[in-house]
């Protein structure tokens, strides 16, 4: 483990699984792609007139469905193959790092290479948590098309914290961004989200299970989903598209609560945010 105070580390007992790999192929529908858009309020014709995925979009594709007897009390596949067997009961998606190299379109054969590239264990004030860093490229008709980095972190229990009172207030719009766009997530967006990319973890359907095990007050906006929906933002705000885009996530939000989608432009780059309506930042990522 690392301990956050001290900066010791030890050597993880995973590390035989850096450097493995999975590689799995398939063709792009159009069907994934109008079924996003749609839940974008928008068309998939209109938003790419020639074919081409939306930055993010590359989330739809390339599905490994497990059986239903191979998951998880959470919902996700078992640990084990390609992801290690870290015994700690919370996974979450952490962020990404993308690098949009060419387009990829609908009716495309594309392959996607998998790779641990490290994992570290680390201990703080919030417990154990192991970090596990995936490279994905994905490989288009002629040559690489996305070159992606996604951060896991598999976490202890949280126990369950109180409200605070300015949780409960709406401060309205934020102040100090060029675009401020209001996004109501109901349970439906997060149904069909889920549908579109395979996600089956529970935090996103089950109330019961996010209240009673995971310790949340309701059903979670997937990070993925804001980071989409910025990602669109970013696209229309500088009106090209996107060569790089890298995101956090940082709080949860949560069902049938409004939230705002935020851009400015900052040091040259586009900054977007998710931001609560308590004006606390979810998911911030800068696109260029």
């Amino acid at each position: 483990m690392i301990d956050e105070d001290t900066g010791h580390a030890a050597v993880s007992e995973f590390d035989d699984y850096i450097g493995r790999s999975e590689t799995v192929s398939g063709r792009i529908v159009a069907q994934s792609m109008d079924l996003m858009a749609a839940m974008l309020n928008r068309t998939f014709a209109d938003m790419s007139p020639l074919g081409a995925l939306p930055p993010l979009w590359h989330l739809l594709i390339l599905q490994r469905p497990a059986p239903q007897s191979e998951l998880g009390p959470d919902g996700h596949p078992r640990r084990g193959g390609l992801i290690p067997p870290i015994a700690l009961p919370r996974r979450m998606f952490a962020g990404a790092r993308v690098r949009f190299i060419s387009p990829l379109h609908v009716g495309d054969e594309v392959a996607r290479t998998t790779t641990i590239k490290s994992i570290t264990p680390k201990t703080g004030r919030s417990g154990n948590m192991v970090f596990v860093t995936f490279e994905q490229v994905f490989h288009g008709p002629r040559e690489v098309a996305i070159v992606e980095e996604q951060d896991l972190v598999f976490r202890e229990n949280d126990v369950p914290r109180p409200i605070q009172r300015h949780q409960l207030n709406d401060l309205g719009k934020p102040s100090g961004f060029t675009v401020v766009e209001t996004v109501n997530a109901d349970p439906i967006l997060l149904f069909r989200y889920s549908a579109a990319t395979g996600n089956s973890h529970r935090i996103h359907y089950d109330p019961a299970y996010v209240r009673n095990v995971e310790n949340y007050p309701n059903l979670i906006v997937h990070g993925p989903l804001q980071a989409t929906m910025l990602a669109d933002l970013a696209t229309r705000s500088l009106r090209r598209p996107l060569t790089k885009f890298e995101f956090r996530i940082l709080k949860p939000i949560f069902v049938d609560t409004p939230f705002y989608c935020v851009a400015r432009t900052e040091n040259g780059k586009v900054l977007v945010q998710t931001i609560d309506f308590a004006h606390e930042v979810c998911v911030s990522a800068h696109a260029e």
